[in-house]
């Protein structure tokens, strides 16, 4: 047994104080303010574990995550990079999009975080990240496609409803599929008993992946041919239906700087970052970690950071990293909350990130189903 007190307990939805959390195998089995504590955190913040909705665990976060692909060892890397977001804390993610189905036999156990794959994302033949290897064409080309990942065991069903920055001869402000192929494909998942979530850069393709019952959407940015115009009516939209925004928040600090078609339109994405909050959309935050320098493993503690320098209330965030984003991955049933039966995936941090987000950049412990994985 574990008794874990903290001067201050974020449980997923609401801070508490000076508790003590109770830990047998593996899980919480109680949430009490009076118990003698085994280890004292002292003036420390306990959290349960972060979730990073989108990361590539198969890209390594260097200046040719596509080249790098082909050299030897890409399972022994991608097993590096999952235990980089479990050393910040983010103890549960979704790989949205490897190769190979890689992501679902890395066998890490409680050496890194809880893996949720996508393997290869669907994409058009040549089409955004074709090289992983998710090529499908046509209604049936993707009902086949969703088929077959759900054969293989995975955990959501990721789409490329449009073109992206990182794919010579695909454009982010250009539709891949049309509405038949990515209503098709929704219907399949939900009918797999699997959530679809679609990588959209541009209005268009965010009102389709909506249209189609896309159960989150990646990225939600305007992308138009040579800038970026906030679709505010859209928002709206999202802010009614029944859809989670994954926000692609946070950059770590680094020597090499965005894509220049990127750094053109940070102003405008931070614009819609705002304004998706407040519409009051549903929010988690997916990160992309691994697609280049300021977006290594373990990148997420950034992102909240990020929202709450765009006005985010650091609560809000706070939930959008835990309990929220749990739901959004189907897993709130054992994640996401500190509470009896749930698991014991626990992030103790310095400080109080209410009033300091950056309190989650400063991590003094964590712990996968009650192990003690990183310590200062």
């Amino acid at each position: 047994m574990l008794a874990l007190r903290a001067r201050r307990l974020f449980d997923g939805r609401e801070m508490h104080h000076d508790r003590v959390v109770i830990v047998e195998n593996g899980r919480v089995a109680d949430v009490t303010g009076d118990a003698p504590a085994t280890v004292d955190l002292g003036d420390a913040t306990l959290l349960s574990g972060l979730i990073d909705c989108h990361v590539h665990l198969a890209f390594d976060a260097g200046l040719d995550v596509v080249g790098t692909l082909e050299q030897p060892g890409l399972a022994d890397r991608m097993r590096s990079a999952a235990r980089q977001h479990l050393a910040a804390g983010v103890t549960t993610v979704r790989d949205l999009g490897d190769r190979d189905y890689l992501a679902l036999r890395l066998d890490l156990g409680l050496d890194g975080p809880e893996i949720l794959s996508a393997g290869p994302p669907i994409t058009t033949p040549k089409g955004h990240c074709w090289f992983l290897g998710g090529a499908a064409a046509g209604e049936q080309g993707v009902r086949e496609a969703v088929r077959e990942r759900a054969a293989r065991g995975v955990h959501v069903i990721k789409m490329m409803v449009t073109g992206g920055e990182m794919t010579a001869g695909t454009h982010s402000h250009l539709l891949q599929y049309g509405l038949a192929e990515l209503k098709a494909a929704a219907d399949e998942a939900h009918a797999h008993g699997l959530p679809i979530t679609g990588h959209a850069h541009c209005a268009e393709g965010i009102s389709h992946a909506l249209e189609a019952g896309f159960d989150s959407i990646e990225h939600c940015s305007f992308f138009t041919e040579d800038s970026f115009e906030v679709d505010y009516g859209l928002i709206a939209r999202l802010a009614a239906a029944d859809v989670v925004v994954s926000l692609t928040a946070g950059m770590a600090p680094s020597p090499v700087p965005p894509p220049p078609r990127i750094q053109q339109r940070i102003a405008g994405m931070m614009a819609a970052v705002q304004a998706f909050y407040a519409a009051g959309v549903d929010f988690v935050i997916g990160t992309d970690a691994g697609i280049g320098p300021p977006k290594p493993h373990g990148v997420l503690p950034y992102g909240a950071e990020m929202l709450v320098e765009q006005g985010y209330a650091a609560i809000d965030v706070l939930r959008a990293s835990t309990s929220v984003a749990a739901r959004a991955c189907r897993v709130d049933e054992r994640k996401g909350m500190i509470a009896p039966g749930f698991d014991a995936d626990l992030l103790a941090v310095a400080g109080d990130p209410l009033t300091d987000i950056t309190a989650l950049r400063r991590p003094l412990a964590v712990y996968r189903m009650g192990r003690l994985v990183t310590a200062p």
